[in-house]
């Protein structure tokens, strides 16, 4: 029988799975579109939104109700190699390769970068990295004291610092949202700009990796039931995605008014700190770095700790957790000193690939019941989203690999037979059509169910 959990305890598991997802990524992402969204920041909220909390909370919930063991467990039942590969890319994704780096060196830019000289950026960048990647790597060493340390005490003090710069913006604010300039494609199209902004933030597939850590959260506090945990990962989700929609809008709302009073920034770690010194002076300065260590940290401990028992549950003999935790750790530690612009360019076209199958594979296994767990419908829709989705990896290559000529003719086939190429929704009519060829296949066959 479950243990009846008080909703303190929701709200800190929810605390603790916000505290996980909400990085500096997560901060600047919303602002530099706010920035560049203007009067139309409300429209490219709401598709900011859909990506960056409505699918971490269907992700997180999915592992939930779909009595998974974590994302290969669900990736399976497409076909365990697929497992495999989807498993790996993704973790090396979220992890060493982009977004751990990432903590790392926004943390760097933010916070200490203004007050070192440009001659000594890079040693500055050495020493910074290595230190807050030995704090996240003592932290990641006991993962079962997440939730405590994230829970109770990062993620506490990351929104006190947050609120505190959000309330001042709102009662002093720079201009009116209403009046500012709109920029790009958010003139024609701010809703579905706003949509694949969010995957920058990369929580869709970061709720795949987090989910099974609410999952064994739930079951160290006593809820062991399916139905328990299915539950369990709603309310906790529901924590997490209101907190983070309520911080997405008001940093969208600041980003918008900031232009107002400042020129379109290039990042929207350059407009935060523009921000935070309009209101704060050099103080600012200082309350900013707080918020964003504070925010790159947390996440870094997740991601650390979520990649390194996936690994080895994957590869048990190959290394223990420890030796996981040093090795991605290690990693990430060298790859985020190649730079903050670098690591973003190079993340895209695999964000671009991983999202629509990271999205399909949720959708997948919430309508799983609906056509009994067939393993013909997961296969197909995955094979025709994945079709779209190497075109959008292609499409969002740098200049010098487009331009090939084998390149321009592929993108030129996709843009010409792939309604919604353009817009980077490519991928949605080609899963619809897998999904539909599933069904009418599984439906006059006898098609295996899974388990």
């Amino acid at each position: 029988m479950d243990k009846r959990l008080t909703l303190s305890s929701y709200i800190l598991i929810g605390s603790m799975l916000f505290g996980l997802f909400f990085g500096a990524g997560n901060l600047i992402f919303p602002v530099h579109m706010g920035q560049e969204a203007g009067s139309n920041v409300m429209i490219a909220t709401l598709g900011f939104l859909v990506t960056g909390i409505g699918l971490p909370f269907l992700g997180v919930v999915a592992i939930g109700i779909s009595n998974s063991n974590g994302l290969f467990d669900l990736a399976s039942r497409i076909h365990p190699l697929y497992a495999y590969g989807m498993t790996i890319l993704l973790y090396l994704t979220i992890g060493p390769f982009f977004a751990l780096p990432r903590t790392g060196t926004v943390s760097y830019e933010i916070g200490l970068a203004p007050y070192i000289a440009k001659e000594q950026q890079l040693v500055g960048l050495v020493c910074f990295t290595i230190l807050f990647f030995l704090i996240a790597l003592l932290f990641s060493l006991k993962p079962s004291k997440i939730l405590t340390w994230v829970g109770k005490i990062l993620n506490p003090l990351f929104l006190l610092f947050l609120a505190f710069l959000i309330v001042i913006s709102f009662v002093n604010p720079m201009g009116s949202a209403s009046n500012a300039q709109i920029h790009g494609a958010y003139n024609a199209q701010p809703f579905f700009k706003g949509f694949t902004e969010g995957y920058n933030t990369m929580d869709a597939l970061a709720s795949l990796a987090f989910g099974i850590i609410v999952v064994q959260t739930l079951k160290d506090l006593g809820v062991n039931s399916p139905l328990g945990i299915a539950i369990g990962t709603v309310k906790a989700g529901a924590v997490s995605v209101g907190l983070m929609g309520l911080i997405y809008g008001c940093l969208a709302y600041i980003g918008a008014t900031s232009v107002v009073q400042f020129k379109l920034s290039a990042n929207g770690g350059i407009a935060l700190a523009q921000i935070a010194k309009f209101y704060f002076g050099a103080a600012g300065s200082i309350l900013l770095a707080i918020i964003v260590t504070l925010a790159c940290l947390k996440t870094a401990i997740g991601l650390i700790t979520a990649c390194s028992e996936t690994f080895h549950k994957l590869f048990p003999n190959l290394l223990s957790y420890k030796a996981y935790v040093c090795l991605f750790t290690l990693v990430s530690c060298m790859i985020a000193n190649v730079g903050l612009t670098q690591i973003i360019a190079l993340s895209i076209p695999a964000l671009m690939f991983l999202y629509p199958l990271a999205i399909t594979l949720i959708l997948l296994a919430f309508l799983s019941p609906l056509f009994k767990h067939r393993q013909i419908v997961y296969s197909l829709t995955t094979l025709c989203t994945l079709f779209a989705s190497i075109g959008d990896a292609f499409a969002a290559m740098p200049e010098a690999i487009k331009h090939e000529p084998c390149i321009e003719q592929l993108l030129a086939l996709y843009r010409n037979f792939l309604p919604f190429f353009d817009i980077g929704m490519g991928w949605v009519i080609p899963a619809a059509i897998g999904l539909v060829l599933g069904c009418l296949i599984g439906l006059f066959s006898k098609s295996p169910a899974q388990a």
